[in-house]
């Protein structure tokens, strides 16, 4: 068989990679696969999912089905750099972080894809749901299956990444891709995915920002847009704009967090109406082709689950302003706006301030 291009893929363990270094293979690439570990080499037993020994040994047992080398990869200092220390100072002031950005950003397709390029594999390949397209400059697209689809989590790509990764899954579903692996008889074929942020425990968040931040989360009060004081709340880190379980306080009506005030350590809450904004302030944006010079219509998504809603977005000194058409619920601080056109992802950048 005539090899093709050496190829590193990311190999969680799971479902979606593992079928993506399958379908590699089959196409004749040369096949590299590396497992990464965030807390190695301490032990691993009662660690988060993406380090468990249970997913490096899944990533093993396919690397062995399909013939490929695989190798274990330690990342626990770049990790705790890049994402880590960013997500507890974003909770701690108040804004809602999106750890995935960063971690495709610096690690996945930063770290990794330098080892990769120094093992002189010309690509690196993941399971994420997303497609590259070519033409005179490389565009990120969202995948096949819309519910599925991850390009919001890849916006912070750049061009020279992007000529350097490949997503084997973008023009398939997860049923697909569930029945590829069944074909492949891999043996992770059955197993189940997570929805959770792999490196919390559990999935128990409030634990671990309290295990990590400890005296620096103070209680505080929940106040109404008038001031007054209806309870109290346990510390701003344990809340998120939007929110309306867990409160403690009554007002004979459904009350939802409006703002987080992290300067006066104050929770306002409301009617779900006053946490409906339309005009916002995104810092940190970056455009994947070319920036924006001049007011442009897109479609945008606030967070993952966001349906895009139509928005005007209008460049404002290093920021941008984002306008949205009709008020959106829960416009959050911390979070990623990102900009498509139809199905291409054009960029964004992180929500800093609501404006109105």
């Amino acid at each position: 068989m005539y090899i093709k291009e050496r190829v590193v893929v990311a190999m969680s363990g799971g479902v979606d990679s593992s079928v993506a270094a399958a379908l590699l293979k089959e196409q004749g690439y040369e096949v590299i696969g590396i497992t990464m570990c965030f807390n190695f080499p301490d032990s691993l037993r009662n660690k988060p999912a993406c380090c468990s020994i249970q997913a490096i040994d899944d990533a093993r047992k396919v690397a062995q089905q399909l013939g490929i080398k695989h190798y274990v990869l330690n990342m626990q200092k770049a990790f705790q750099e890049w994402v880590i220390k960013d997500f507890l100072k974003q909770y701690l002031s108040g804004n809602t972080p999106n750890p995935c950005v960063l971690c495709n950003q610096y690690i996945k397709f930063g770290e990794l894809l330098k080892k990769a390029l120094a093992l002189d594999a010309k690509f690196l390949a993941t399971g994420h749901y997303a497609k590259i397209e070519k033409k005179e400059k490389y565009f990120l697209k969202k995948a096949k299956d819309k519910n599925k689809d991850q390009s919001y989590f890849l916006y912070r790509l750049t061009q020279n990444q992007l000529k350097h990764i490949l997503f084997p899954l973008g023009n398939y579903t997860k049923e697909e891709v569930r029945g590829l692996a069944r074909r492949f008889k891999l043996a992770v074929a059955d197993k189940k995915g997570s929805q959770d942020i792999c490196f919390i425990p559990n999935a128990d968040l409030a634990g671990f920002l309290k295990s990590q931040l400890g005296h620096d989360i103070r209680p505080g009060v929940i106040l109404n847009h008038k001031g007054d004081i209806l309870g109290q709340h346990k510390g701003i880190a344990f809340y998120t704009i939007g929110q309306r379980q867990g409160l403690g306080v009554a007002a004979g009506y459904p009350l939802y967090i409006a703002k987080l005030d992290s300067a006066k350590n104050q929770i306002i809450v409301g009617p779900r109406k006053e946490a409906l904004k339309s005009e916002f302030l995104v810092e940190n944006p970056h455009f994947i082709t070319r920036l924006i010079k001049k007011k442009i219509v897109v479609w945008v998504k606030i967070r993952y689950n966001h349906k895009p809603v139509s928005a005007k977005v209008q460049p404002c000194v290093n920021k941008l302003r984002v306008i949205f058409r009709k008020p959106q619920f829960a416009i959050t601080p911390g979070q990623a706006a990102v900009f498509y056109q139809r199905d291409k992802v054009l960029g964004g950048g992180v929500i800093e301030k609501i404006i109105r």
